[in-house]
């Protein structure tokens, strides 16, 4: 299921311009007194994922801070435990253990990527605790009953997403017949772009090539090659972080431009940032523009995401994916402790399962494969140096449209 841009205005018309405020920016009675409530969780600020789990560090601390000026959690200021884990998923398993059993912290959050929260999810499910996470990508993975996710991909997103991309391209008045699947190993990645092999499939586009590379690959020249070789009509790149850049980096070494070219999970900075990514796709659930900045509550983490950002140098300052995830993972957490005025893993667990939260990228509910809910996945496209969502039409940036050639 995907969300409806009418459907979504009209909830946020009805419940009043400060229905998110229960769980965002509002002012709240009273400073937080007493213990604090210790919240633990790694991201990976080293490593091959940092530009991207740098993002999430920056969105925590915006949360966490606003948090306790309107109150904190049950009356108590906020602290937030937070570690390094390399961009390794052994390291977090390790890291996660650290949090539980010697800083005994109240609930978990995080890590970034697939790999590193399915190590956080085994020990959260070793020790019984909720863990609210933000970007994993294989719902069937997700065993364990007491963990949520706040990336909205939907139960099969090695179908939906695919078919989301495709389908725009078939409207488009560059329909694509010839198409090459070139993907990271990367767990969430390879498994979106094996289903973008079968879709294509049945979509009946001719796949001209398909490439894999291991992750942390740093030659992407053969690949580059490969690509100019087969030249499709439209190049699907399962990537993460800062792939998709040094690909197209590669690219223009040999003097080569895909004609319209889409990148999973891109690095949102590197990338728009580019010379040679105008043009370029990914998907989205969130982005610095209207509608989705009609909310308030998007609206002003938007502005305040930006003043952090630029003082700390971020090579993109607009709030889209990977913040919004990492804002809606605090989100869940918020409404569960307030709704239930408790800190009890299961007790929170219980209430999320029968219960949607609020979030700045729509209703989020947790009862299908993996405790994932609705597709609220779209496509952006960098155009003219900024992402701008160009699909669904009714979800569009103003005056933007889908761009091929």
């Amino acid at each position: 299921m995907t969300i409806d841009r009418r459907a979504f205005m009209a909830a946020l018309s009805a419940m009043g311009a400060g229905a998110l405020v229960p769980t965002a920016f509002a002012q709240s009675g009273g400073k937080p007194s007493g213990d604090p409530v210790r919240i633990g969780g790694t991201l990976a600020l080293t490593g091959p994922l940092a530009s991207t789990g740098l993002v999430h560090k920056l969105t925590g601390e915006i949360y966490v801070d606003n948090l306790n000026k309107r109150g904190g959690l049950l009356g108590r200021p906020v602290e937030w435990v937070l570690k390094d884990d390399q961009s390794k998923p052994d390291v977090a398993r390790t890291l996660y253990e650290q949090l539980i059993t010697s800083d005994k912290v109240d609930l978990l959050i995080g890590p970034y990527a697939t790999g590193n929260i399915l190590s956080a999810m085994g020990v959260a499910q070793r020790y019984k605790k909720m863990l609210v996470h933000h970007t994993f990508g294989i719902p069937k993975l997700a065993k364990y009953e007491w963990q949520f996710p706040a990336w909205s991909l939907g139960p099969n997103p090695d179908i939906t997403t695919p078919e989301l991309v495709f389908d725009m391209m078939a409207q488009s008045q560059h329909p694509p017949k010839r198409i090459a699947i070139v993907t990271s190993k990367f767990p969430s990645v390879h498994f979106v772009s094996m289903g973008a092999r079968e879709v294509a499939k049945q979509k009946g586009l001719e796949e001209v090539l398909f490439l894999e590379w291991d992750f942390g690959n740093r030659d992407y020249a053969p690949i580059a090659g490969r690509i100019k070789e087969a030249d499709p009509d439209f190049l699907f790149v399962g990537c993460l972080g800062l792939e998709g850049a040094q690909l197209l980096d590669a690219l223009k070494k040999i003097d080569y431009r895909p004609r319209n070219h889409f990148h999973l999970y891109p690095a949102p900075g590197p990338m728009v940032k580019s010379p040679d990514a105008d043009g370029a796709l990914a998907i989205t659930i969130f982005e610095s523009h209207s509608p989705f900045t009609d909310n308030p509550v998007a609206a002003e983490f938007v502005e305040q995401f930006r003043e952090r950002a630029t003082k700390a140098n971020l090579p993109e300052t607009s709030v889209e994916t990977q913040a919004a995830a990492s804002f809606s993972a605090w989100q869940i957490i918020e409404a569960a402790v307030a709704a239930n005025k408790s800190l009890e893993d299961e007790k929170l667990a219980t209430w999320l399962q029968a219960n949607t939260v609020d979030s700045i990228q729509g209703k989020l509910r947790f009862n299908e494969q993996g405790n994932f809910g609705d597709n609220l996945g779209r496509v952006k496209q960098v155009q003219n140096g900024q992402w701008l969502t160009v699909w669904p039409k009714d979800w569009a940036a103003p005056g933007a449209t889908l761009k091929t050639s």
